[in-house]
């Protein structure tokens, strides 16, 4: 727990802004966006720490876009 206050407060200093979540047993994820980013990191009560990074296109698009989402995420 030690780790993610830690981090918390560090993201804090840098005036940072985050998010809290639960999404998997044992784990809180901490949700961060930058420009261009998206950061998950997980921390369990063991100590164990997971960071995923989502890094945007260079490209923007349009809304056509979205089409793509629905046409091959959809049930």
């Amino acid at each position: 727990m030690k780790k993610l206050i830690d981090f918390l407060e560090r993201l804090e200093k840098h005036k940072t802004y985050y998010t809290l979540d639960k999404t998997r047993k044992g784990y809180i994820r901490v949700d961060i966006t930058v420009p261009g980013e998206r950061w998950e990191v997980e921390f369990s009560a063991d100590g164990d720490i997971v960071v995923e990074r989502f890094k945007s296109f260079t490209d923007l698009e349009d809304e056509q876009a979205l089409e793509y989402l629905f046409d091959n995420f959809s049930d």
